[in-house]
């Protein structure tokens, strides 16, 4: 019992003392207190009470009370923990995940009372502006199954194993209704990766009939005169091919899609806090498993479980994907290729067969490796590991191995003769006194 505990209860028991002192008024003697009515008033079972009244009615502490075991649960994982409350990772749920696969069998209260011991490893955070109460607020909107998901796009900063710094970009969907999430990470914001990450998601949680996101480039292009938005021209066959519909939210207004931009902050703060992964795949399907993972928890926001709710009213009520021959070329993006026979793609270079007459081709990645394909997809022309290695990768038969050759005009008539290589003389041979060598 620690010391807040055990003051705690001192309270309780004075104070039932002391109304029992008041009821009972001069007749009332301590050591003839009626039990039965101070364990109903204290709560305390009728032993407690009688040892207790052995005690004077005061609360001692244990032999034992402050002293901690010198090996814990949590005993042996004090680097990992300590390497992620040093950058930052304060969220006891995040480390836990993190310290559980290690072989840790503790809870995740032990976790989070560690994390407050060593606070002093924190490093101190830029002190913010403090905000303004905001002047009026809105009411939440709420949609039916499968009528509107909710996209954007964050970025994350890279640290390299060369010291080197990069930016990749997070896409993330999520639905409206439910709360069931898709992450997926990218090089790049480029109009071909919203494509394919929306894709994706839809083959996941299905096609709904709205898709509400912000005024980015690679959808609209501004509004007319009557303020209706202007679609992209690709973004518009886009949304014709799949069949949905897409909404705006007002310019400089975030929380009207809350949700999506919850989710980016959730991810930055849960997901990658402390993370470490080798390539994109490998980031992808760690993002995969951990939304499968939070879309399994209950919420008390929606007060259900997203991906039961999801699965149970969301999916039937929403579209899905259809696998057509249109839909496959935004998985697989236009490349050029090159004077020297190569394409680029997430950064980096990769062979195509010379005996390919075209100039453009399809590049998609799968898992570990990219594939090539011909311009209309009849074939596939390449397939290469994905590395993080920005060295070209070569293919077989990216160069035509047929030089020129000259072949005679005329009979050839001119003859010579080669003679039988020499032999070479043994080490030996000034001891050969009989001239057998």
């Amino acid at each position: 019992m620690n010391d807040n505990e055990r003051n705690g209860l001192q309270e309780i028991i004075d104070k039932a003392i002391e109304e029992m002192a008041r009821e009972a008024g001069d007749s009332f003697e301590l050591d003839h207190m009626n039990l039965a009515e101070f364990s109903r008033r204290t709560g305390l079972s009728r032993s407690k009470a009688r040892t207790l009244k052995a005690k004077g009615f005061k609360v001692t502490p244990h032999g034992r009370c402050g002293m901690k075991a010198e090996v814990t649960v949590i005993s042996g994982f004090e680097g990992v923990v300590n390497a992620l409350l040093m950058e930052g990772v304060t969220n006891s749920e995040v480390i836990f995940d993190r310290i559980e696969p290690l072989g840790y069998k503790g809870g995740k209260t032990t976790v989070k009372n560690y994390v407050s011991e060593h606070a002093d490893l924190v490093p101190a955070k830029r002190k913010l502006a403090k905000a303004e109460p905001q002047g009026s607020r809105g009411k939440r909107f709420e949609t039916e199954p499968g009528e509107a998901y909710q996209m954007d796009w964050g970025f994350v900063k890279v640290e390299d194993w060369a010291g080197g710094e990069f930016k990749i970009a997070c896409f993330a969907m999520i639905c409206h209704r439910c709360g069931t999430c898709y992450v997926e990470f990218f090089p790049n914001a480029r109009q071909e990766n919203l494509f394919i990450g929306m894709v994706h998601a839809f083959m996941v949680m299905g096609v709904p009939e709205w898709v509400l996101t912000d005024n980015m480039k690679s959808v609209t292009t501004g509004r007319d005169i009557e303020g209706k938005p202007a679609w992209q021209a690709d973004y518009a066959a886009f949304m014709a091919c799949v069949g949905f519909k897409t909404k705006l939210c007002k310019p400089r207004h975030p929380f009207t899609k809350g949700k999506v931009e919850r989710l980016i902050q959730f991810v930055k703060g849960n997901f990658l806090a402390g993370r470490k992964f080798f390539n994109a795949t490998d980031l992808n399907v760690q993002a995969l498993e951990w939304c499968a993972r939070q879309s399994g928890r209950y919420r008390r926001a929606v007060d259900c479980v997203p991906a039961d709710e999801h699965s149970r009213k969301c999916l039937p009520a929403a579209t899905e994907v259809v696998r057509t021959e249109e839909l496959a070329m935004y998985l697989c993006p236009r490349r050029r290729i090159s004077f020297d026979g190569f394409v680029s793609y997430e950064g980096r270079r990769f062979g195509v067969p010379y005996w390919y007459p075209g100039k453009i081709c399809r590049a998609c990645r799968e898992g570990e490796h990219l594939h090539i394909y011909a311009d209309d997809l009849s074939r596939e022309l390449a397939v290469h590991p994905v590395t993080w290695s920005r060295k070209d990768s070569f293919c077989e038969d990216q160069y035509a191995d047929v030089q020129p050759v000259e072949l005679p005009t005329a009979p050839v008539t001119t003859v010579i003769a080669q003679l039988e290589p020499p032999r070479a003389k043994p080490g030996f041979e000034k001891f050969d006194f009989e001239g057998r060598l």
